[in-house]
């Protein structure tokens, strides 16, 4: 918001490329890989729903995907996600249907427990990557600019410098987003150890088959509302996927770019958007595992996390890009704290790495 482009953006004007690109480059690949499976999720969600075969649902999910981020507009989308996002409430609905122990719950919650083995770590980096994912630092950034395009600020000496009401917001609203989100995750992990866990089924192979596991266990409440979660969880996270690709692409090599835009005029932007889109519905015809596909996504995106996060504080410790609107302590104390505990947990998956 202060600086009036992205983080792609910042990051070319003020640091190295040699950093930039290879960033880039990671991020593209776990997002199509983890769009491609999200994709798949859809499909079968909506096979639990209605008995049509996966793979006949793959292709037009994806084009109906791809074609609302083509021809809708930047409202109109973010419309569509401000609703989708009720979907999510369905895995808390879910873990309540599962009727599990809340006084173990409880004790869990507050002592959790901790494991100095490879097994335990890489869980760990995964649930760190799918938390705080780099694909969120680059789509963050460029949807507050994005909202700045949108309300007519598109050139960029309209857009530097923020108010304090308007950070007053952005931190409402992003502080708002961040609780529900690790509400939402802490519900699956709940759900997920009062069912499966409990039950002995930790060898899940898909989608479908965590939604049918559950229906013995939690009834069948439990298993549509999950459908549910995942499809309006897709949903969501598919153009968030690929959009994020191509902000990063687009700011990296200085190409037009934004939703808003017609497709003759960013046509890059747009072609990564289909690519990555296209790509990752192909990877559902491949054979691959999507459960395992997700989680090594997951483990990339927590490699790749921790040393945009030190980039990510140096660049709001940076006066010559934020001016007056550098970090405060306490901003600093939980920003380097998180740096510290991922790359920790990083380090951490490389020593123990071939060790049970």
């Amino acid at each position: 918001m202060v600086s009036g482009i992205g983080l792609a953006g910042v990051l070319k004007k003020h640091y190295s490329r040699k950093v930039l690109y290879p960033a880039v480059i990671a991020l593209v690949v776990a997002n199509t890989i983890n769009a491609g499976v999200d994709i798949g999720a859809i499909a079968a969600a909506i096979n639990l729903l209605v008995p049509i075969p996966i793979t006949i649902l793959v292709i037009p999910i994806a084009i109906f995907i791809l074609a609302i981020q083509i021809f809708g507009s930047y409202r109109l989308i973010t419309k569509i996600f401000k609703w989708l996002t009720l979907a999510l409430f369905a895995y808390i609905g879910a873990a309540f249907f599962a009727k599990p122990d809340w006084g173990e719950v409880l004790r869990n919650t507050f002592i959790p427990t901790f494991q100095l083995n490879n097994t335990f770590l890489i869980t760990l980096v995964a649930i760190l990557g799918t938390t705080i994912s780099p694909y969120l630092f680059f789509w963050q950034a460029t949807q507050e600019v994005e909202e700045e395009v949108s309300a007519g600020r598109k050139q960029l000496w309209q857009r530097v410098g923020a108010t304090n009401s308007e950070l007053r917001y952005a931190a409402l609203d992003v502080n708002i987003g961040m609780f529900l989100s690790n509400v939402v995750m802490y519900f699956i992990i709940l759900t997920t150890a009062a069912t499966l866990f409990k039950a002995g089924n930790t060898d899940i192979q898909s989608a479908t088959e965590a939604a049918e596991a559950l229906k013995p266990l939690a009834g069948d409440a439990a298993g549509l509302l999950l459908a549910v979660g995942l499809i309006g969880a897709g949903f969501l996270a598919v153009p968030i996927l690929t959009g994020s690709a191509a902000y990063a692409l687009s700011e990296a090599f200085g190409w037009k770019y934004g939703l808003d835009e017609k497709p003759y005029r960013a046509k890059q932007f747009y072609a990564v958007i289909a690519a990555a889109t296209l790509i990752g519905m192909l990877i559902n015809f491949l054979g691959i595992n999507p459960i395992n596909a997700l989680f090594w996504t997951a483990v990339i995106n927590g490699v790749l996390a921790p040393p945009l996060l030190v980039l990510i504080m140096l660049i709001a410790n940076n006066k010559a890009i934020m001016g007056e609107r550098v970090n405060n302590w306490w901003l600093n104390l939980l920003g380097w704290l998180t740096a510290i505990v991922m790359s920790a947990a990083a380090i951490g998956l490389f020593l123990t790495f071939g060790k049970s």
